[in-house]
């Protein structure tokens, strides 16, 4: 008979980590007790957690690490928390969460399990050198992509304290367009839908629409050279490219600046490169609902520097198919029947693959190709699926802290 667990969440952020929801969801289905702590105020992630039940606790540290008392008054504040809470299991995401949670539970009866969305701090040259120690204090470490569970052998993590299970997709939510036609998984009521949601958006009906939905990080000092990871900029490169010898195509980017620094690095893209003044690229700053930008969409773009899986789950489900880079876990997302994997921060080898897409769109191809994408994330990707996953782990680790 399975034992009920008392399982605390631990995230430095309330409004985004949505990718918690069916995980939490699963572990109280099979009885455990559950209860997240979040920075304090209104969020998203709160509103909906508190929405459907669950114990929603303000977090008494902000996960910011500087060097003054406040930073050591809020650890030692969180550990309290944790002692008042006695979980038999600490379950954390994020990295600035990851710190927290080792450092305020040293010496504490808890199992801490780690849950790993995206490789970046692995990747900076300050950061991993140090990783390779407190790893060591996570008794799990999940891994939300293969090659994330590689860098963490490459630290000396042994395949078993590193099991992988994805964030994954909701496939109810990031549904492809229902057609009019049974037998005609891409035809008329795609057509239908997609021509809708050109006209909300103010796009041609005949354009080979490009999507790509990300927020804009400024500049990372710590990786990749200080270079920007989302890779608009080898975007907007290669599109001045494939633009010039494909006139009826239309860029589609949906993000804002993630902070007031990459709000400042948004608008310098958009100078930089003309965006203000070309008819061909659209820049929606926020939407509450990315879905319509998918249905109208021919061709989604993942051109990151480092990325989990990111934005090409939900564009998969929707029958979009994709062009990724060869960063972190993105890869993993396409297959040679569903998408195009290019070098990453190569703007000329993004131009070409483009150049490829808009070919198997103009001979009426492309739709299977989306085809194949959201087969492939329904068969591999769905969160319930991960949520399972996730939940089996936790289970597993919290009993082993009473054998």
């Amino acid at each position: 008979m399975r034992r009920r667990l008392r399982i605390a969440v631990l995230l430095k952020t309330n409004s985004g980590g949505m990718w918690i929801l069916p995980q939490v969801t699963e572990l109280r289905r099979r009885g455990h007790e559950v209860v997240v702590v979040l920075p304090p105020g209104s969020g998203r992630l709160t509103a909906e957690l508190t929405r459907h039940g669950f114990d929603v606790l303000g977090s008494p540290f902000d996960f910011r690490f500087r060097p003054d008392p406040a930073t050591l008054r809020g650890l030692w504040r969180l550990r309290r928390l944790v002692r008042r809470l006695r979980p038999d299991v600490l379950h954390y995401h994020l990295y600035a969460s990851a710190l927290a949670a080792r450092v305020a539970t040293l010496g504490l009866p808890v199992r801490r399990v780690h849950m790993v969305a995206g490789p970046l701090f692995l990747e900076s040259p300050l950061i991993r050198p140090v990783e390779r120690l407190l790893w060591r204090l996570d008794h799990v470490t999940i891994c939300g992509t293969a090659h994330t569970s590689g860098l963490y052998g490459a630290l000396g993590c042994p395949p078993a304290r590193r099991p992988v299970a994805t964030y994954g997709v909701d496939p109810a939510h990031f549904a492809a367009p229902r057609t009019t036609a049974p037998d005609d998984p891409a035809g008329a009521g795609r057509d239908e839908v997609r021509a809708k949601s050109r006209a909300e958006l103010g796009i041609d009906a005949d354009a080979f629409l490009v999507v790509m939905v990300a927020y804009v990080y400024p500049p990372k000092r710590l990786a990749h050279r200080g270079r920007a990871i989302k890779g608009h900029d080898v975007l907007l490169a290669a599109w001045q490219t494939f633009r010039a010898g494909h006139p009826r195509a239309h860029l589609l980017l949906v993000g804002a600046g993630w902070t007031a620094a990459g709000e400042a690095y948004r608008r310098d893209l958009v100078q930089r490169y003309g965006v203000a003044t070309d008819p061909s690229v659209t820049w929606l700053e926020s939407l509450a609902d990315v879905r319509p930008c998918h249905r109208a969409a021919d061709l989604s773009v993942s051109p990151s520097l480092s990325e989990g899986h990111g934005a090409v789950l939900e564009a998969s489900a929707m029958g979009v198919p994709s062009i990724v880079s060869d960063a972190g876990g993105l890869p993993e997302t396409v297959e040679e029947s569903s998408g195009w994997v290019v070098p990453r921060g190569d703007p000329a080898a993004l131009a070409a693959a483009l150049a490829t897409a808009h070919r198997e769109f103009a001979a009426g191809r492309l739709a299977a190709w989306g085809e194949r994408a959201r087969q492939r994330a329904l068969r591999l990707f769905d969160n319930r699926t991960s949520a399972v996953r996730v939940a089996d782990v936790i289970e597993e680790t919290g009993s082993a802290g009473h054998r």
